[in-house]
């Protein structure tokens, strides 16, 4: 009787432990950032950023654990226009000499449903930082691929650029301006679980 009071004391012991956090690393070959901003109020521009960075820490279970870290280079900005593209990593915009990286750190993140979630935190560019709110899609079921295990995610949010000190413009002679303020921002993310 002893004894199998101590096996269901076991159990339920084994039970309450929390899941141990596992690292997975953001696969730079299979992730991207991408925004899409107004051109003249009557179209959108797209770009992207040719290389992310950065850790996810995950025990596969309480969403509400997840920390995030991310770096981007702001040098390898991309609007397949190559004379635009100068200008973008210009002090007009980016500054992307002065500020190479665009960094988000979490600080927190909610659940919002099955396989959504909103995650909290600081981000900074051009020297800038102000918390912005991501929405999650994912993580994806994992996949083990040469015997490591992958998921992938979706994050999308939108700022204004104003608040990052992104501020060059010029007024339409009609109204409006050439750049718009809100800028919606896609984060495409594959994860690699690194080794305990």
């Amino acid at each position: 009787m002893l004894a199998r009071l101590a096996l269901a004391g076991l159990a339920l012991a084994a039970l309450a432990t929390p899941a141990a956090a596992q690292t997975w690393k953001i696969d730079g070959a299979h992730s991207t950032a991408s925004f899409t901003v107004k051109h003249m109020m009557v179209s959108n521009v797209h770009g992207r950023f040719g290389k992310v960075e950065g850790t996810i820490v995950y025990d596969g279970k309480n969403i509400g654990a997840v920390k995030a870290e991310a770096t981007i280079d702001a040098t390898t900005i991309t609007t397949d226009n190559e004379k635009r593209d100068a200008h973008l990593k210009s002090p007009d915009f980016f500054d992307a000499a002065g500020f190479p990286t665009i960094t988000f750190k979490s600080k927190r993140a909610e659940p919002v449903g099955p396989g959504k979630f909103k995650l909290i935190g600081d981000l900074t560019m051009r020297g800038k930082t102000k918390e912005v709110v991501l929405d999650v899609d994912g993580p994806t079921d994992p996949v083990t691929v040469q015997n490591a295990q992958r998921v992938g995610a979706t994050a999308t949010t939108t700022i204004n650029r104003q608040d990052f000190g992104v501020s060059w413009s010029r007024s339409m002679d009609g109204g409006g301006y050439v750049v718009g303020d809100q800028v919606k921002i896609t984060i495409e993310l594959e994860l690699i679980k690194q080794a305990s």
